[in-house]
């Protein structure tokens, strides 16, 4: 339904003859359609057989209030899981002088606003213009939103290149068994999102989906986070407290940086991938769990195996099924499509209409190395709304972009003519895999080949703490 007064069909709920008279002559002389009624109950009954664009309501009504109305257009509580059910018009309330607290209650029920009888003509049809903005805006923006997700991705994981129809098809085979998988990809890559796919399209989706970064976690605490521990295993231990394997029993457990497990407790771990049991700390009784695992990592865990720091059978455990991800370099075809998603993404969070990418700062996106991969990518974008005023996203916005070097085709960097100095040079290094590792020092030394120590004088050096 357009939001312009021609054809828009408003629904007026007033039960005061000559209030309803007045309110609905301001409205067709602009343009728009009526339908009168007294109440409440009527409203739900003309709702039943026509569509409008608009409800606009008195809150004192005989046989069904404003406020009942407005209950039964925003229910409550929510639909259930997997119930559809359709969006009711946007509604503007009326009240009287004095009852602003009734028109504050109208809005948290749903209300899109509110206006003081008697309404001034102006102020009423600038209201109504508004709010069928703001609605007409809304429905895009959701249709856009299903575009992308019939065409192009999987929940949020979007994507339209080659690489990326292969990592549909196999979350879809994935989604069909219990297979135990292995995710790599760089930082940044979705390694998550392909996860809670695969869940979410499984036989096991009612079950819950638990997460760990095994990475995020102490040596020490680690085992109890994973296993669990009785109350009195350790010091500070005051209760008993399962681990992610029993939280996620009858779902799947997604355990991220699984190279970060410490060689003390891979046979453990081992145990309780072949055995389907866990022993807490503090007690020698195993514990069932159905679990369906799917691990991740950023590192090659065969190299990882090689030298001596990941087991070889639990290796093989979890590499049943080899899932790896591409870095957003390697699908630069999709950083349009993503922009374009965050643009939608970040514009409801801020509420505000969604930026236009500028064909200059579009073709810069996608020139950009992007050593973050698509978690970059979303900064960026949200950066823009922060902190960009202008309606558009012009290469000014993206002015830290722009003085990256792009990649060139074998992935080395392509300064052209101009090579910045080496400490311009070491200072980008730093940057980029302070990204890659999403802030994360030890993992960033890591990156870098140095040690932590080192890393911190230069974090120091270039001001990037």
């Amino acid at each position: 339904m357009s939001g312009t007064a021609e054809g828009a069909h408003v629904l007026l709920v007033e039960d005061e003859p000559n209030m309803a008279r007045t309110l609905a002559k301001i409205l067709e002389r602009k343009g728009y359609r009526v339908t009168t009624v007294a109440n409440g109950q009527e409203a739900l009954t003309a709702l039943a057989d026509d569509a409008f664009a608009v409800v606009v309501t008195d809150l004192n009504m005989p046989v069904m209030d404003g406020m009942s109305l407005l209950r039964r257009l925003q229910p409550e509580p929510p639909p259930p899981p997997g119930e559809r059910r359709l969006l009711s018009p946007p509604t503007i309330v009326l009240t009287g002088h004095g009852s602003t607290q009734a028109a504050v209650e109208a809005m948290k029920l749903g209300a899109w606003d509110y206006l003081v009888k008697p309404c001034n003509p102006d102020e009423f049809l600038m209201t109504i213009a508004q709010v069928l903005r703001v609605a007409d805006l809304e429905r895009e923006n959701r249709r856009l939103r299903d575009a992308i997700e019939r065409t192009h991705g999987f929940g949020e994981i979007i994507g339209k290149s080659a690489a990326m129809r292969d990592i549909y098809q196999a979350i879809d085979a994935l989604a069909q068994n219990v297979t135990t998988v292995l995710i790599t990809g760089e930082s940044g890559t979705g390694k998550e999102l392909v996860a809670r796919s695969i869940h979410a399209r499984s036989a096991r989706a009612e079950g819950p989906f638990v997460a760990l970064n095994c990475g995020a976690v102490s040596d020490t605490l680690l085992d109890s986070q994973l296993f669990g521990h009785r109350r009195g295993a350790f010091t500070g231990a005051v209760s008993d407290h399962e681990g992610v394997f029993q939280a996620a029993q009858g779902g799947t457990l997604f355990l991220d940086e699984i190279a970060d497990v410490p060689p003390a407790l891979q046979v453990k771990f081992l145990r309780a991938i072949q055995e389907r049991e866990v022993t807490p700390l503090g007690t020698t009784r195993a514990v069932k769990v159905d679990v369906r695992l799917v691990a991740a990592t950023n590192r090659d865990l065969a190299a990882e195996v090689q030298a001596g720091n990941f087991r070889s059978d639990l290796y093989y455990r979890l590499n049943v099924v080899h899932l790896p991800l591409p870095p957003l370099r390697e699908r630069l075809e999709d950083v349009p499509l993503l922009a374009r998603y965050y643009v939608e993404r970040y514009a409801r969070q801020f509420d505000v209409a969604p930026k236009t990418i500028r064909p200059a700062a579009l073709a810069l996106l996608e020139r950009y190395d992007w050593p973050g991969n698509i978690r970059e990518l979303q900064n960026v974008i949200e950066r823009c709304f922060a902190l960009a005023p202008s309606d558009d996203i012009t290469p000014a916005s993206l002015a830290h972009l722009a003085m990256a070097p792009p990649a060139s085709r074998d992935g080395a960097l392509d300064f052209g003519n101009s090579v910045p100095s080496l400490e311009a040079t070491e200072r980008q290094l730093i940057a980029a895999a302070l990204r890659q590792a999403a802030g994360n020092k030890n993992q960033t030394a890591r990156l870098l080949g140095i040690d932590r120590q080192r890393l911190y004088r230069k974090l120091a050096k270039y001001g990037l703490e």
